[in-house]
Order: structure tokens, then C-alpha cells, then sequence
């Protein structure tokens, strides 16, 4: 079956929880997303940013950080291809979809693995570190599982269904209904037939969304460019040096020879 193929005669007719869980929830979590960065950046520009805990503990962060954040990059630009995009494009550039799908899987696998990889030492940091524990606010608590449940639901799907299983192409139904709720044209019957890892993902992901303003994911959108060239921040423990330390034998005397 095709995008195409998908139309409200010749699909199953549709049902208040299918308008609910695919129509009414998506754009609730979208408008907050929206509103609720307008609020955030308006309220608290100074709580705008990643929070960082590298004074605390480096060593967990050193490896956790780099592999949770290029895993979740390649993440991104693999789901904004394959749900933005629409098979027809891909294949008029000469992109096969036995090609596009062998690329999307492995690609897809390799960039989920390095970001649970990543995810489960920020996790595991987090955790097991009691400094870092006790300064782990209400908004980390939430986001920290809501997140890990998003990226295990992603990668199970596509294991169960791309890896190990016979095979399923989401962008005949997923990718069908996601592009529809952003022209304002949603069709909920594209993705009700879809399996049901991948609509709890799909769930998932947009409840993230409704949570992003509150929490520390908005230094997403004020890193700098030049964060990635720029040198190394190096801290140094403040000591007391012969220099800095008081000169207690340098004061002057009094007139009565004592000091």
C-alpha cells in the first residue's frame, strides 16, 4: 500500500479515540511546545541553558555526552528524511526504496545504539553520583525517563520490525500522518493500522515535545556555532600558594619592638 491508497472512503472509519490520540493530542503538545517557549525564554533566560554538572563528575560525561548527542543528531536527521519526506521525492533523485530502507535501518541502528549507549551513562551519572543526584531538579526527573522511554520505543520498533522482523514501511502510514497534522489536513486512519511500537513512539515523541520548554532541552536552541571549535575549558582547584598566603612575618613592627 502506498500514500496514496490512504483516503477516508477506503480506510476504516475513524473513531473519537483515533481523533483523540491522533488529531486532538498532537496539536495540544504542539501548541505548548510553542507557548511554552515563549513563556520560558520571557521568564527565564537565565535558567536557559544545559545545567551542567561537569564540576561535579567529568569522567562518566567525557564519553556519555559526545555519544548521547552525535547519536541523537544523526536520530533527528534520519526521522525528519523519513517523515518529512515523502517516498515519491526520494525515489524521483533516483533513491530506490529497497536502497532508501537497507541506508534508514543500519544508519538508523548504528545512530539509536551510540545514543542509548550515551543516554544510559548520562542516566547511570545521574544516578550512582550523589552530588549530582541531589541536585537533579523535578523537570530532570521527568525528562530523564520520558526521554530514554521515547529512544527505547524507537529502537525496539525498528529492531522488531526492520531488524529482525519481515519488514515495515512507515512512510506509507506514520510519515503519512505525521506531514498531515502540519498542513492542516491530519488523517488519523493512516497511522491507526500501524504497529503498535510505533505508535506508542509516535506518543511518546509528542508528549516530549509538550515537555521541552520546561526543561533543560531548550539550550538546544541558543548553542552557539563556535561551541564546536572552540578550546577546551580547563579548571584548576584554588589553592594557597606562597604568594597568595598571608605575610604575617612581613607586617610592620610596632615602636615598642613587638609585632
Amino acid at each position: 500500500m502506498n500514500a496514496a491508497s490512504l483516503s477516508p472512503s477506503a480506510a476504516a472509519p475513524t473513531s473519537g479515540t483515533d481523533l483523540l490520540l491522533w488529531v486532538a493530542i498532537p496539536y495540544i503538545c504542539l501548541a505548548v511546545f510553542v507557548v511554552g517557549h515563549i513563556w520560558r525564554y520571557r521568564q527565564d533566560q537565565f535558567g536557559w541553558t544545559t545545567h551542567t554538572s561537569q564540576l561535579l563528575e567529568h569522567r562518566w560525561l567525557r564519553w556519555g555526552s559526545p555519544l548521547f548527542h552525535l547519536g541523537a543528531f544523526m536520530v533527528i536527521a534520519g526521522h525528519v528524511v523519513g517523515l518529512a519526506i515523502p517516498d515519491s521525492w526520494t525515489e524521483a533523485v533516483g533513491i530506490s526504496e529497497h536502497a532508501y530502507h537497507t541506508t534508514a535501518v543500519w544508519a538508523g541502528s548504528v545512530a539509536g545504539v551510540a545514543m542509548v549507549a550515551g543516554l544510559g551513562m548520562l542516566c547511570a551519572r545521574r544516578l550512582l553520583t550523589r552530588r549530582i543526584r541531589l541536585g537533579t531538579d523535578r523537570s530532570d526527573k521527568f525528562l530523564f525517563p520520558l526521554l530514554s522511554a521515547t529512544v527505547l520505543l524507537g529502537i525496539t520498533a525498528t529492531a522488531a520490525h526492520n531488524v529482525f522482523g519481515s519488514g515495515y514501511d512507515y512512510r506509507s502510514t506514520v510519515s503519512v500522518w505525521f506531514r498531515g497534522l502540519f498542513v492542516l489536513q491530519p488523517q488519523p486512519e493512516a497511522i491507526t493500522g500501524a504497529p503498535l511500537l510505533f505508535q506508542l513512539h509516535a506518543l511518546s515523541a509528542f508528549l516530549l515535545f509538550a515537555a521541552w520548554p520546561f526543561t533543560r532541552l531548550v539550550h538546544v536552541w541558543s548553542a552557539p556555532i563556535g561551541y564546536l571549535a572552540r578550546p577546551y575549558l580547563v579548571y584548576r582547584r584554588r589553592t594557597a600558594t606562597p604568594a597568595t598566603a598571608p605575610r604575617a612575618a612581613g607586617r610592620p613592627r610596632s615602636a615598642s619592638g613587638r609585632r
